[in-house]
């Protein structure tokens, strides 16, 4: 239940960026003249300059893969992401991923 809830959570929090980005999108496609739609692809089209990054819930996922406890936070620090720990005990660590390939390279 608490893998869920944690799942839920973290899915919730990538969703909120995403839906405020396209918020503005839209709001800067309204503007623009009719002129410069025409030419220019939107931004939310257009790669990223620092190249694809790993999905906060599927990094949520993959640190709550095989530990006990329940995450008490995520958020991106640049090219990491560090998720918040709690483990049972009371112990929290700060878990830091690698925000393009998903993979966890460290714990404090």
């Amino acid at each position: 239940m608490n893998r869920t809830r944690a799942l839920l959570i973290a899915a919730l929090m990538a969703l909120v960026p995403a839906t405020q980005a396209m918020a503005q999108s839209r709001d800067q496609d309204r503007e623009r003249p009719q002129q410069d739609q025409r030419r220019d692809t939107p931004s939310r089209d257009r790669p990223s300059a620092d190249g694809p990054r790993a999905d906060l819930g599927a990094v949520v996922r993959r640190v709550g893969a095989g530990r006990d406890g329940r995450m008490l936070g995520v958020s991106p620090r640049g090219d990491t992401v560090v998720v918040r720990w709690e483990y049972p005990g009371g112990r929290v660590a700060d878990i830091r991923v690698d925000a393009r390939s998903g993979r966890v390279v460290g714990e404090d």
